[in-house]
């Protein structure tokens, strides 16, 4: 996995419970990949930017994120991200990059709530990114596809391809 490069942005697949005030907080530690690379036993290279809700996200925020894509040695890259939003920064990011393979993903259910959905995304997103041509793609919930393909089905609670 060393030829990938993780870009962590936050969203629901990072979220924790805080038992102080009861709400689930945006974890920056990387405490969810380091979960996984633990029990996959594999050395996950990673980086933690941003750490909002996606939500929350603001141009600047994707520009901070088109700016780690642009300087990263890597021409593969997975970026975990936010499902509400996940579509916007995919096409921000495409509007500038065409020479590398990224891959975004996330969760609707937190990690720490159930490890399944969110392990499953980001294992996909990871063999997608392997085998992947330069663009820009994301892979949920066992669909992947081009951004553009990919859509979140508010209806359902799911992505599907259009």
């Amino acid at each position: 996995m060393e030829d990938i490069f993780i870009i962590n942005t936050g969203g629901t697949f990072n979220k924790i419970y805080n038992k102080i005030s009861g709400e689930l907080d945006v974890d920056k530690s990387n405490s969810t990949l380091k979960e996984i690379a633990k029990k996959w036993q594999a050395k996950l290279n990673f980086v933690s930017i941003i750490g909002k809700d996606s939500l929350d996200f603001t141009d600047s925020d994707r520009q901070e994120l088109l700016q780690a894509i642009k300087k990263s040695k890597y021409k593969k890259i997975v970026v975990i991200h936010g499902t509400d939003t996940i579509d916007l920064s995919a096409k921000y990011i495409a509007e500038s990059i065409d020479d590398k393979s990224v891959v975004f993903t996330g969760a609707m259910v937190p990690f720490w709530i159930d490890k399944v959905e969110a392990t499953a995304n980001f294992a996909m997103a990871l063999g997608f990114c392997k085998c992947a041509k330069n663009g820009i793609y994301i892979a949920l919930n066992g669909v992947v596809g081009e951004y553009k393909e990919i859509v979140k089905d508010r209806e359902l609670g799911l992505f599907k391809r259009v």
